[in-house]
């Protein structure tokens, strides 16, 4: 019988969040010298020669302050490199051959990850055992709400301010975060103010998960889904509706612990979502099943179809469309 994944409800210590702030099991082999620019998209080229020379950098210890001593090298650059682009360009190859290069103690996660991570132990706990950390790497820096916004305004001032140097992936600029979610003047400037610890570095291209391929593959059915899950090791097999009924009483910290041993997910009678809450949650499921490279499997509307044309119109649209290229390319794994 397929796992369920809605019996599962795991309990995850703030010990095994920090723990796991590494790079995902598909980004633990990349390094700069596995990075294949594109000869016709010079950004691509052009940031890999700046993060190699931060790598250097990072690579040597961090040295304690004195007010005597010359800077150095580290001290010379912004306290932060801020890569912005599309969809599979390499953003996270990137950074976590950055993360690799650099000297510990490091960490790795996504912005999801942290605010959880902070949620766990308290703003003034995290800052604390945040700033014993050589460099923090950010994938995925989003702003999702004022509270998000203030809260990490504050967590990377501090971590400046201790000396950590900081890395973050994103499709939005910096000083663009948050935008068309919330205007409010004082979120704003909190926003603006976050643009300022980062090199902004733009790298440009198509999304290779999509290069050669359909925008999705077309669903299996009902039937086909549940035999396949019951034929394969350690695949769960779930009714979309019953999952994300599910989801919703768990906390997103706790949506990787909830795949665990997991090797395939199969999903049946996939609906387009019209609730922003439930799509979020979809959203940070995607992420932990693409971190963890797992096949998805699904029966309903096709993937390009499942949020609502409003939602793919709204603040949360580019978020909605990273997670549509990576539940396509499980979803063409999952047909292997």
């Amino acid at each position: 019988m397929p796992i369920r994944l809605v019996e599962r409800r795991p309990e995850v210590s703030p010990d095994r969040l920090l723990s796991e702030c590494v790079p995902p099991p598909r980004f633990a082999p990349v390094r700069f010298e596995t990075y294949r620019p594109a000869p016709d998209e010079p950004s691509q080229a052009e940031v890999l020669g700046v993060l190699v020379e931060r790598g250097k950098v990072l690579a040597e210890p961090r040295r304690e302050k004195s007010w005597w001593r010359r800077k150095s090298p580290a001290e010379t650059l912004k306290p932060g490199i801020y890569l912005d682009g599309g969809f599979g360009v390499g953003k996270t190859h990137l950074l976590a051959s950055l993360w690799h290069v650099s000297a510990g103690p490091k960490m790795y996660c996504t912005f999801v990850e942290l605010t959880n991570l902070v949620g766990a132990l308290g703003l003034r706990t995290a800052v604390e055992a945040l700033s014993a950390y050589r460099l923090i790497c950010i994938d995925e820096f989003e702003l999702d709400d004022p509270g998000d916004t203030v809260l990490i305004s504050r967590l990377l001032r501090q971590l400046v301010d201790a000396g950590v140097q900081l890395a973050a992936t994103s499709n939005t600029l910096p000083d663009k975060l948050g935008e068309g979610r919330f205007q409010a003047t004082d979120f704003l400037r909190e926003i603006q103010a976050l643009a300022g610890y980062f090199d902004v570095r733009r790298i440009d291209g198509p999304d290779y998960r999509h290069r050669g391929l359909p925008v999705a593959p077309a669903p299996w059915s009902d039937d086909a889904v549940e035999r396949a899950t019951a034929g394969l090791p350690n695949a769960s097999c779930d009714h979309f509706v019953d999952l994300y009924r599910h989801l919703g009483e768990l906390h997103p910290s706790k949506y990787g612990a909830f795949l665990d041993g997991v090797e395939a997910v199969g999903i049946t009678d996939v609906r387009e979502l019209t609730d922003e809450n439930i799509a979020l949650r979809l959203v940070v499921l995607a992420d932990r099943m693409y971190d963890r490279d797992i096949p998805l499997l699904h029966s309903g509307v096709p993937l390009d179809e499942l949020f609502s044309p409003t939602m793919l119109k709204g603040g949360y649209r580019k978020k909605y469309l990273r997670a549509l290229s990576r539940l396509i390319a499980l979803a063409h794994a999952g047909m292997d």
